[in-house]
């Protein structure tokens, strides 16, 4: 009986041994898997429109775009320059490691942030962080396919916030109209309702202008067309003015006037660079700024004049 107890004795030893083995095999692997799902894209873009829960992890609430090269966590936390700052992948912001399945993001203001990470098909993932019961939704790009007119016109809001100023550099065809003389527009950067506008001659120091005009704007969606929007702007004073919006490049805006068929150009000025959430130089600034769900109307497009 005893050489029966001792070959069993030592049969679970080894089935015990070789266990433990698989199964520090399996977390190994899962961290390389998890490593290598990160690095496969170039960019991922935060979807911030589908974010669920009822907290926020503020650096990917900063963030258009995230990117993990060798052990480095980049942010693309500015819709205008995205594709050229940072060689594409935008600001380091910190690091970052994989283990077990989970994300560990060390943010160099934020602090420690542990994500767990769903993959939910070849180039989505999902970002959970327990403590704050919030989950961010990205999807990977490689650099030259990625879609910038997607990223633009999906946070159109928070792209026209980017810029102190839009002055009006033309005014082609209609008629004649009081939106003729708004030469300069500014949405405000404290929420995504509010807009300025001032009378003052072209060239005027962005920093001087008279902002005589305030009201809220709303920017609706445009059945069936996903490169245009219809933006509404309500002036306290009664009056409304409403266009197609459209982006020429990450400078420039299109504005077509409905009501008298004249489209105005406007180009930014003074651009506002938000970094990793604390203010580097003087010229960085609004620098919290965290985006969050819009909920956007949609409208039918107008026959065009």
């Amino acid at each position: 009986m005893k050489p029966i107890k001792l070959f069993f004795t030592l049969l679970f030893t080894v089935s015990l041994f070789t266990a433990c083995v698989f199964e520090e095999d399996a977390v190994l692997e899962r961290g390389v898997i998890l490593e290598n799902t990160l690095s496969d894209y170039d960019l991922w873009y935060l979807d911030i429109h589908r974010t669920t829960g009822t907290g926020e992890v503020p650096f990917l609430s900063r963030a258009f775009t995230i990117s993990f090269i060798n052990n480095t966590l980049y942010a693309n936390n500015n819709i205008v320059d995205i594709g050229y700052t940072g060689n594409g992948f935008g600001i380091p912001v910190g690091s970052y490691t994989t283990f077990d399945g989970l994300l560990r993001a060390n943010h160099d203001i934020d602090g420690y942030q542990d994500l767990e990470v769903f993959r939910l098909s070849a180039n989505e993932i999902r970002l959970y962080n327990y403590r704050e019961n919030v989950s961010y939704y990205l999807i990977g790009y490689q650099s030259n396919n990625f879609d910038y007119d997607k990223l633009f016109y999906e946070n159109i809001e928070y792209f026209l916030q980017e810029f102190i100023a839009w002055e009006k550099t033309a005014t082609m065809g209609g008629i004649s109209n009081p939106f003729d003389a708004e030469n300069y527009l500014q949405f405000s950067p404290e929420n995504i309702t509010s807009f300025y506008s001032s009378h003052d001659v072209f060239g005027t120091n962005i920093d001087l202008v008279d902002w005589s005009y305030v009201g809220g704007y709303e920017i609706f969606d445009v059945l069936d067309s996903e490169d245009l929007k219809i933006l509404t702007l309500n002036y306290d004073g009664g009056d409304i003015e409403e266009f197609e919006l459209s982006v020429l490049n990450d400078e420039t805006i299109r504005l077509y006037h409905f009501n008298t068929a004249t489209t105005y150009d406007f180009s930014g000025q003074g651009f506002i660079q938000y970094l990793k959430g604390a203010n580097k130089t003087p010229a960085v600034r609004n620098n919290n700024r965290k985006r969050t769900k819009v909920n956007r109307r949609t409208k039918m497009r107008r026959n065009l004049k």
